[in-house]
């Protein structure tokens, strides 16, 4: 294990403990948080970790956000993934990672860590998330496939549309983001290298589980 320097968690959530507001992503005892703790305590310190935000493993629609009338809103998202940065930080999370897509959350996430004294706590920001079919066996494994109603297009980025991708990141980089993220990764290679030339910080790539099967198979 001392070749991995870090872990990221994805949990799986029972259906019964998924709802409209994805409130299990607030419970300290859920799987994510009691996870962090054992991988600190097993690994006495040396591994870090890396947690998802978003509230698509928590809520019986399977959207990354709450869900009105069809419509996601935002702002209302936010508060609740500002929670659960903060719940992450205090278990032992070393980089948050929200993944919601939602506008604004970095700086919000910021904000509440740095008033808490979690200043040392980095945010990578996933700025650049395509909607892509892709994440399908994820989701599945996640237990969110047969679960989400509609799709995740409205707040995940269209790829024919790649100025937006460079907005995002430069608000991302503003609010406080540490590093920024592209996924899915190998469709986007173009897109990693612009960034890359046009922004000075760190650019990782998600190899999502829809490339890594078509390595497989």
């Amino acid at each position: 294990y001392n070749k991995i320097p870090m872990v990221a968690l994805f949990p799986y959530t029972a259906k019964k403990l998924k709802n409209n507001f994805g409130t299990e992503s607030l419970n300290e005892d859920n799987l994510v948080c009691k996870a962090i703790q054992y991988v600190k305590k097993k690994y006495k310190n040396t591994i870090g970790i890396m947690c998802d935000v978003a509230l698509d493993p928590y809520t019986s629609h399977g959207h990354d956000g709450l869900l009105h009338k069809g419509k996601i809103l935002n702002d209302e998202t936010v508060e609740i993934l500002v929670k659960q940065s903060l719940l992450q930080a205090q278990m032992g999370c070393d980089v948050i990672s929200p993944s919601d897509m939602m506008d604004g959350r970095v700086g919000e996430i910021r904000k509440n860590l740095d008033k808490h004294n979690f200043k040392n706590v980095q945010i990578l920001s996933y700025a650049i998330k395509y909607a892509s079919s892709f994440y399908g066996p994820f989701r599945n494994a996640v237990g969110s496939k047969n679960l989400l109603k509609g799709d995740k297009r409205t707040y995940q980025m269209d790829y024919s549309n790649n100025l937006e991708c460079f907005r995002e990141i430069a608000l991302d980089i503003k609010e406080g983001a540490d590093m920024v993220m592209v996924k899915p990764g190998t469709p986007y290679l173009d897109i990693i290298k612009t960034v890359k030339e046009n922004f000075k910080i760190p650019v990782l790539a998600y190899q999502v589980s829809g490339e890594y099967s078509l390595i497989c198979n």
